[in-house]
């Protein structure tokens, strides 16, 4: 039997876009919206526990996809991440408060991307924030997005914070204001030191006029005549559609957006045919386009026992625990991830083009891996990667997932960065404020030093950085998917909301600017241009 509802929205995807999409939407008490979520609720007391997100690894709230074997890094398959849950992957990562660097913004606009300049999109970043340090022309202050500073910061980052001063890069107390370079402790996503995901700041309270239906997966956008009518779904093994009076937004990211799109018939003809899929819309860049950071990391022993590795053995987590619920203070306060800096791998560059994040413990292979004793680990990423890739279906089966793939270091400027991303940890590794806490180098080991060895141990080791973007990009060219009201072209009542239609990758993590697009998205359908 065919269950049917009735909406003005329907919207795919509690992620970090969609929730904004959802709650803006909502404000007009008298429209109707429905938000889709394939996970469950975010009840989960690991979720709003700022370390919990280190043991959120199961498919319970995690999508757990792999990639495709990695032509390029021994055909290795790697391990995918992303949220599945209220708040998607804003409930389950490290909270990092980045905003990217301004000329990114400004290459979406000399790319086709008309109103996407670093003017246009500052209002919807400070329209969400409410920073607890800065109130500036950067930052916001009464916005749903609380923004702190971190309670505590270990040893190891302290003195990650002086040794990168210590070989020339400057501190700056405000990675997301007027400049981006330097070192500094990173600011989070939290509320009285907890989480604070875009559900927890943009679906609280709950209000009458937006439904929520979790563990409901989309399998198609209805279309009827080129018009997007609404969305079907399969919850507790029931078919259900929702109808959508006014229009369909898809925020399911950039791995599930253009696949709901391609299982609905809008997408490279020949590949929907080859997969016995009816073809909708002949759309040729829907899965093209996709990029994400990549991750290049050393681990080095620690001299003493000051890292967080051991914390969360069963009787020290206990007592982290009560001290945790009682002071807010101790371990389980850490974002693991707790300072960082940017960098030019050249001064050719036009900005910094390296990031590079201390962990103050071992977290080798995703923190899969266990080492024994304490560590730390230095994550070095090239923040503008050439190469680019796909996600395409494997299937006409909604419940398959989709072959992603990154096509990491597909253009070899890539590796030449990450090599000096790579050269930039070991500098600061080596800097007088570390030797009193490291004790070796581990990983690779202080033996690789020739270009092939570092490459050799890149290909071996190298990680994603969780930050995929781009399968639906919004632009003027053939293989946009989206125009620059993020509206599907060529269908109407249809638009693409979340990171998916980036059509470049930011400069840093991508939370904080997937919820820009969708503070500027929501804008968009409530104030036609």
């Amino acid at each position: 039997m065919l269950h049917q509802h009735v909406f003005d929205y329907v919207i795919v995807g509690a992620g970090a876009a969609g929730c904004v999409v959802a709650r803006r939407l909502a404000e007009d008490q008298h429209t109707r919206v429905l938000l889709l979520e394939a996970g469950p609720s975010d009840r989960s007391p690991l979720i709003h526990m700022p370390a919990g997100f280190t043991k959120l690894t199961g498919k319970n709230v995690n999508w757990c996809f792999k990639t495709v074997p990695q032509k390029r890094l021994n055909n290795r398959e790697m391990h995918y991440p992303q949220g599945r849950t209220l708040g998607g992957s804003t409930s389950i990562n490290a909270m990092i408060y980045i905003r990217g660097h301004r000329l990114d913004y400004e290459e979406w606009r000399e790319l086709g991307c008309d109103g996407w300049g670093y003017a246009d999109v500052l209002p919807y970043f400070k329209k969400s924030e409410n920073n607890e340090r800065f109130v500036d022309e950067y930052h916001g202050r009464g916005g749903p997005l609380n923004v702190a500073d971190q309670v505590q910061s270990n040893l190891l980052t302290r003195a990650f914070v002086r040794s990168a001063q210590e070989v020339g890069i400057p501190y700056n107390p405000d990675l997301n204001g007027a400049s981006q370079s330097g070192v500094s402790y990173y600011q989070v996503t939290q509320r009285n030191v907890r989480r604070e995901s875009a559900a927890t700041a943009f679906l609280r309270p709950p209000r009458p006029n937006l439904t929520i239906q979790t563990r409901a997966v989309a399998t198609r956008v209805l279309v009827e005549n080129g018009r997007a009518t609404g969305i079907e779904y399969i919850q507790n093994g029931k078919r259900t559609q929702a109808r959508a009076e006014r229009e369909v937004i898809l925020s399911g990211g950039a791995v599930n957006s253009p696949k709901i799109l391609l299982l609905s018939g809008i997408g490279p003809a020949d590949e929907l045919k080859a997969l016995g899929i009816t073809v909708e819309h002949d759309l040729p860049g829907v899965g093209r386009n996709f990029q994400d950071h990549m991750d290049v990391y050393l681990a080095a022993s620690s001299s003493k026992p000051i890292s967080y590795n051991g914390h969360d053995r069963w009787n020290r987590a206990i007592l982290h625990g009560i001290q945790y619920l009682l002071y807010k203070t101790g371990p389980v306060t850490a974002s693991v991830c707790e300072a960082g800096c940017f960098l030019k791998s050249s001064p050719e560059v036009r900005s910094p083009d390296i990031q590079i994040h201390c962990l103050p413990a071992y977290v080798v292979d995703h923190g899969r891996m266990t080492i024994k004793g304490h560590g730390l680990t230095i994550n070095t990423c090239n923040l503008r990667p050439r190469s680019i890739g796909s996600v395409t279906l494997r299937s006409s089966d909604p419940f398959d997932d989709p072959a992603i793939d990154p096509n990491f270091l597909d253009d070899p400027y890539d590796l030449k960065v990450s090599m000096e991303g790579f050269k930039w940890g070991r500098r600061i590794l080596g800097a007088p404020s570390f030797r009193q806490y490291i004790e070796k180098e581990i990983l690779p080991g202080p033996e690789a030093q020739s270009e092939e060895e570092i490459g050799a141990y890149i290909r071996k080791w190298a990680k994603n950085d969780y930050h995929p973007i781009g399968s639906c990009k919004m632009g003027t060219d053939d293989e946009a998917v989206v125009d620059t009201q993020l509206r599907v072209r060529g269908l109407e009542a249809l638009r693409v909301i979340d990171a998916s239609i980036m059509p470049r990758l930011i400069s840093g993590n991508t939370q904080a600017t997937s919820i820009m697009i969708g503070e500027k998205g929501a804008a968009m359908i409530k104030e036609p241009v």
